[in-house]
């Protein structure tokens, strides 16, 4: 877990509990990617991330200090409001223990998403694991185990090979999906879809939600 410096004792508290969460925004859209593309759904979007993609094109979420300690139960009553498919992710939301928003959220009838690296120890009660492996720092085996859903992101032409290594830790059942990095997708587009001709055990993941310009 992160260590907050600008925080109270009592804050800190709270965030060891769960109960307290930099949150770097949230909000009602559309999932664009991976297996739900099209479902409407509540995001999450938690503060703090040390996995340092250099493609991230969420940078601004890395630094946990910048966005504002959120009262979970608050966040939970407004995310329930709008949607019942409510989707964590990040920055590394696995940085936080995420017992309390999950327990939470599961008490108010929600399904519940995450997207992480696998870098850290899943927490919390989590009913759909999309597992994103980035290669600075590497999944850890119980979430390659738990993944329901791996989506490799493809920037170069090794991270083929990078995908195909991380299919090889996941179970049998999880889907896999391969997805162009946004600033390459005239390049890499074309290979992908090759790719996926020659090897049928992968899907494209397209990001919807880029063409459609929603968030």
């Amino acid at each position: 877990m992160i260590h907050i410096a600008s925080t109270t004792a009592e804050e800190q508290d709270l965030i060891k509990e769960g109960k307290l969460l930099p949150v770097m925004e949230h909000f009602y859209t559309i999932q664009g990617e991976g297996m739900y593309t099209g479902v409407a759904s509540y995001f999450i979007r938690l503060g703090g991330c040390d996995v340092g993609c250099h493609w991230c094109d969420v940078k601004d979420s890395w630094d946990a200090e910048k966005h504002p300690l959120t009262d979970v139960d608050e966040l939970v009553e407004l995310a329930t409001s709008q949607a019942k498919t409510i989707i964590i992710t990040g920055g590394e939301p696995l940085m936080w223990d995420l017992t309390y928003l999950t327990k939470k959220l599961h008490e108010k009838g929600a399904r519940i998403h995450i997207e992480t690296s696998g870098a850290y120890p899943l927490s919390g009660e989590i009913d759909w694991v999309c597992l994103s492996p980035k290669k600075t720092m590497l999944p850890l085996d119980d979430v390659c185990e738990a993944a329901h859903e791996l989506k490799c992101i493809i920037f170069n032409q090794h991270d083929f090979q990078f995908a195909e290594e991380q299919a090889a830790r996941v179970g049998e059942n999880c889907t896999l999906f391969l997805q162009t990095e946004w600033g390459k997708r005239e390049k890499n587009l074309p290979l992908i879809i090759d790719y996926v001709k020659e090897n049928p055990k992968w899907r494209y993941s397209l990001q919807t939600h880029k063409y459609l310009d929603i968030p």
